[in-house]
């Protein structure tokens, strides 16, 4: 993907997954979870947890995580990034709570949900990350190509 697609990609409202490094046993792979973030094009990754889960935990120890979000219809296409946490912020700002679930929810969904969850105002923290590395793909010219050689056959 060219710098500004996966900018934009990176920017649309998808589930993203999480992965961070899990050092409590040798043998143990990375803690991988599906998260909502916020993304602005050329800024920080925004993610929320709450502040004592092992996510939380795992993200204050390892002070960095990576990110991959895709979509899934063909041709299939992701991003995927990996940085420092450039910020923490404990507690977490209620507009930033807000943002976040307008940005995954329909307006009335949002306020239902923000209800429902506001004592999550006092627990949850949010971690802010700067892409440091991206990689990225686009299967729609291998998907083309492939369509061309089959209506050759």
């Amino acid at each position: 993907m060219s710098h500004d697609d996966r900018e934009q990609f990176l920017a649309a409202p998808r589930v993203g997954v999480l992965s961070v490094i899990d050092p409590r046993a040798g043998d143990r792979a990375p803690l991988v979870v599906p998260v909502w973030y916020d993304y602005e094009p050329h800024g920080e990754i925004v993610v929320e947890t709450g502040r004592n889960t092992l996510k939380a935990e795992l993200l204050r120890a390892a002070g960095r995580f990576s990110l991959c979000v895709q979509d899934e219809r063909p041709p299939y296409r992701y991003v995927s990034v990996e940085g420092p946490i450039t910020g923490t912020d404990d507690p977490i700002d209620p507009a930033v709570r807000a943002a976040m679930a307008a940005r995954y929810l329909d307006p009335e969904e949002a306020r239902a949900y923000l209800a429902a969850t506001a004592d999550q105002l006092a627990h949850d923290v949010t971690f802010r990350m700067r892409p440091q590395r991206w990689r990225t793909a686009d299967f729609a010219a291998f998907a083309t190509g492939f369509a061309a050689a089959g209506a050759t056959d």
